[in-house]
């Protein structure tokens, strides 16, 4: 019969074999087996200890603004980009490739399409933030006063999604 005296699990040495071998079986679990359940090799550790945050595709910041020219009006246009998919080149060059494309829509509510269109591929040392899309075109005196819409219909190249987004401007006299 034992007693409190000789009990082994009263023993502070036993006990500290049993925390830290818990510890071990714990950490092998962790590191080495769930990784293999999940098959995402280490990539599980380093995405449950990084703090980058997924962006998703998406246009912000749209501006128009449109200038009488005489007998035509120049319209120019901006709209920023970010979340985009970029590719990792040779030498550690970050690119992107984005098509885009504008069309207005008029006072009386029809569409115009594909008033200009563009495709710009950047290249950069470091990761791209955001990409700044460009629009200028010319819209003759057949054109009445009035709000018009500009819509920046966009494509990043290299995950085939597509977004829209659109400011106002106006003809005035």
């Amino acid at each position: 019969m034992q007693t409190k005296e000789n009990n082994p699990y009263r023993n502070p040495s036993y006990l500290f074999l049993i925390i830290t071998s818990s510890i071990l079986v714990a950490a092998v679990i962790w590191f080495f087996m769930l990784p293999l359940i999940f098959n995402s090799g280490s990539s599980l550790i380093t995405d449950i200890f990084s703090n980058k945050d997924e962006v998703k595709f998406e246009a912000f910041n749209p501006e128009a603004f449109a200038y009488d020219l005489g007998n035509t009006w120049e319209v120019n246009a901006m709209i920023n980009v970010k979340g985009f998919e970029q590719r990792e080149g040779s030498g550690d060059i970050f690119e992107a490739s984005i098509s885009y494309s504008a069309d207005i829509k008029t006072p009386n509510g029809k569409t115009e399409e594909n008033l200009y269109s563009d495709k710009i591929n950047i290249s950069a040392q470091e990761e791209i933030i955001d990409i700044p899309l460009e629009v200028q075109f010319e819209l003759d005196s057949t054109y009445s006063f009035g709000k018009y819409t500009i819509i920046f219909n966009i494509t990043d190249l290299y995950s085939q999604n597509s977004i829209t987004g659109s400011a106002e401007f106006d003809l005035t006299e």
